[in-house]
C-alpha cells in the first residue's frame, strides 16, 4: 500500500481537531470557581431522562475528556490514522465523517442505556432504583466514538496496511485489527460493567461503515 508522503504531515483539519480537544480539556481543568466542572456537566452526554440532558450534548460530548490519558490516547489515534484517512476523503468529508461518527456513537450508547434501564425497571426490584438513578445521571464524554469511526475507516480504506501492536508487539493487518476491536467492544459491552462506553465505540464504527458504504455507492470515494 502506498499511502504517500503527505501522510507524514498533519493536515489542518486533524490538527485543528486536536487543538480544540486539548483547549477544551485545558478549560475543564483550570477554569476557576467551578466553571470547569460546569463545562463538563453542560457538555457531557446524559441519558435523555436526566435533568441534565440537552440535545446538543450529542455533539459537545466528543470534545470533552475525563483525564489526560483519555485525551492523549484519543488524540494520538486521531493523529495516527486521521492523517491518512483525510488523504482518502478530503478535509470536508473527513470532518463530516468524524462528526457523524461521534454523534452516531452517542446515539447508540443512549439506546443501549435505554435498554439497560428498561430491563432494570422491568425487574420490579426496589434494590435496582439506585442503579437506575446512576444509569440515568452518569454522563458519557470523550472523542472515542469518533476515533473508533476513524479507525474503522482506515481499516476499510487500507485493509492490508500493517499495524504494529504494542501489547503484544506483533504486526497485524488493519482489517483484522478492526474486526478484533469490534468484537472485543461488543463482548465487553454485554459482559463488563465499567466506566467505558463500549457501545459508543461500536456506534462510531457502525456509522463509519454506513457512511463509507454510502459514499462508495454514490461514487464519492473508491476503495
Amino acid at each position: 500500500m502506498n499511502i504517500g508522503s503527505g501522510a507524514l504531515r498533519t493536515p489542518p483539519v486533524v490538527k485543528n481537531l486536536i487543538i480544540i480537544n486539548a483547549l477544551v480539556f485545558f478549560a475543564q481543568m483550570i477554569l476557576p470557581n467551578g466553571l470547569g466542572n460546569w463545562l463538563t456537566v453542560k457538555g457531557a452526554l446524559f441519558f435523555w431522562e436526566s435533568d441534565y440532558f440537552q440535545p446538543y450534548q450529542f455533539v459537545t460530548h466528543m470534545f470533552l475528556h475525563g483525564s489526560t490519558g483519555h485525551l492523549f490516547l484519543n488524540m494520538f489515534s486521531l493523529w495516527m490514522f486521521g492523517r491518512i484517512l483525510k488523504q482518502d476523503l478530503g478535509s470536508k468529508r473527513f470532518l463530516t465523517f468524524y462528526i457523524i461518527c461521534g454523534i452516531g456513537a452517542g446515539l447508540l450508547y443512549s439506546c443501549a442505556n435505554w435498554l439497560e434501564i428498561t430491563m432494570m425497571r422491568e425487574s420490579m426490584d426496589a434494590y435496582m432504583n439506585p442503579a437506575i438513578q446512576r444509569a440515568v445521571n452518569t454522563p458519557s464524554l470523550g472523542a472515542s466514538g469518533a476515533i473508533f469511526g476513524v479507525l474503522l475507516g482506515f481499516g476499510m480504506m487500507h485493509p492490508n496496511s500493517v499495524i504494529m501492536l504494542l501489547i503484544p508487539p506483533i504486526p497485524m493487518k488493519a482489517k483484522y485489527f478492526v474486526i478484533i476491536f469490534m468484537v472485543l467492544e461488543l463482548i465487553q459491552g454485554f459482559t463488563i460493567t465499567d466506566n467505558v462506553a463500549h457501545f459508543a465505540h461500536v456506534g462510531g464504527m457502525v456509522w463509519g461503515f454506513i457512511l463509507l458504504k454510502y459514499w462508495k455507492a454514490k461514487g464519492k470515494i473508491y476503495y
